[in-house]
């Protein structure tokens, strides 16, 4: 078939449209990329998504970060549909303690994403974790959430010439460290600890549940280590107080968004109160003992460390005298999510505990209206829990860890 002059015009000028859409469209696409970062290749070509560092900031008024934006809150859930999970427990007063919640939370997932990592260390702290060997097993310094000042002594000395620091009282943990060489891990001294030391280091806590370390406390840190420098001799470099501040405060306010402690409420059905003598029987059968504090604690057996704590409801300490008289409103039993390994774990044996002493006692687990807690509640309650654990692993704070413990102690 012959094609007249006219189609072939036609063929031509439509093959350069496509063409025209098509290279303007690839303009187009190129071009919103360059725009929104996104032109970026990996080593094989494929485009990707640039790497966005997360960031956090939460002002001292908590209600903007200063540029005129608003920092998200944490989301209320009505207590009816759960129980007591506060995220931050160094703020929040515990329903154990007395504490009178209307409302519980959760921590939201898209905070959970931009938490930052634990605030940067100084220089000299660096300096001190260099070639530091992590062990899980023995305590060891830990330049990310303590000030770590190193003193090097002219000749190698006992612990008993640290004596003066060994004995300081701070108002925050204050703890020491010596090996005779870099070749060694570091040794916890205490004022009976044998040999001699090459190298200290002295290791004061940033921030804990009562808050952040504060300056006068960060000075008199640096004022101890002057005083005691020259009777070993040994020589040090000061940190700088206002960097160790700062870290301080970025840890507590860090510390403070991750705080979690779940409370399960247990009242009888009838509105009667629970005798002390019965509750003793009962929380001694189910493998609790009672503490120094007021508290049942169930312990784990290999290890000794507390998983969850039974409490009364009214704040008041439990003690044997007390509890062959008492008429107890209502227990609580207590999870303290950064202090446990394996939170999950920990919450459902918590739960199944709570229910057989509720069966028991002749109550049920409600929430602070009074009312049961059902399934769905529980399952909520749960998944705050992972939520919580996971965050705080994404910041290198493993729940029950000694690092953990370290910040969210009393």
């Amino acid at each position: 078939m012959r094609i007249s002059s006219l189609q072939f015009g036609l063929i031509v000028a439509g093959a350069l449209l496509v063409a025209g859409v098509l290279a303007y469209n690839y303009w187009v696409l190129r071009r919103a990329r360059q725009r929104a970062g996104f032109a970026l290749r990996d080593a094989d070509g494929d485009i990707t998504a640039p790497r966005v560092e997360p960031s956090f900031h939460v002002p001292r008024d908590g209600l903007g970060d200063g540029d005129g934006d608003v920092v998200p809150s944490t989301a209320a859930i009505p207590a009816q549909d759960v129980a007591d999970a506060r995220p931050n427990a160094r703020d929040a007063p515990s329903e154990a303690a007395g504490g009178n919640a209307d409302a519980t939370w959760q921590i939201p997932m898209d905070r959970v994403a931009t938490l930052p990592p634990l605030p940067a260390m100084t220089r000299e702290s660096t300096d001190v974790a260099r070639g530091m060997r992590r062990d899980a097993t023995h305590s060891q310094p830990d330049p990310e959430i303590e000030s770590v000042v190193a003193l090097q002594p002219q000749v190698p000395v006992s612990a008993n010439a640290l004596a003066p620091g060994l004995h300081a009282r701070l108002g925050k943990p204050l703890r020491w460290f010596g090996r005779r060489d870099s070749s060694l891990a570091w040794q916890r001294l205490s004022p009976d600890a044998m040999g001699e030391f090459g190298e200290i280091v002295a290791c004061l806590l940033l921030a804990d549940r009562s808050g952040a370390a504060s300056r006068s406390q960060l000075e008199g840190f640096v004022r101890l280590l002057s005083e005691l420098a020259p009777t070993l001799p040994a020589t040090f470099a000061a940190p700088s107080i206002d960097d160790e501040v700062a870290r301080a405060e970025a840890l507590d306010r860090l510390c403070a968004e991750l705080d979690m402690q779940i409370g399960i409420t247990i009242q009888k059905t009838d509105g009667t109160p629970i005798a002390g003598t019965k509750l003793r029987g009962v929380a001694e059968a189910a493998g609790f003992r009672l503490a120094p504090s007021g508290r049942f604690e169930w312990v784990q057996e290999e290890n000794g460390s507390v998983i969850y704590t039974l409490q009364n409801m009214s704040g008041d300490p439990f003690t044997l005298d007390g509890l062959r008289a008492a008429s107890l409103n209502g227990l609580v039993f207590v999870l303290d999510v950064p202090c446990v390994a394996e939170p999950a774990r920990a919450f459902d044996q918590m739960k199944m505990a709570a229910g057989r002493l509720a069966h028991t006692v002749g109550g049920e687990m409600v929430d602070d209206n009074r009312r049961m807690l059902a399934d769905e509640a529980l399952a909520k309650i749960r998944a705050q829990v992972v939520a919580a654990a996971a965050a705080l692993a994404d910041v290198h704070i493993e729940p029950g860890s000694p690092r953990a413990l370290k910040l969210f102690s009393a």
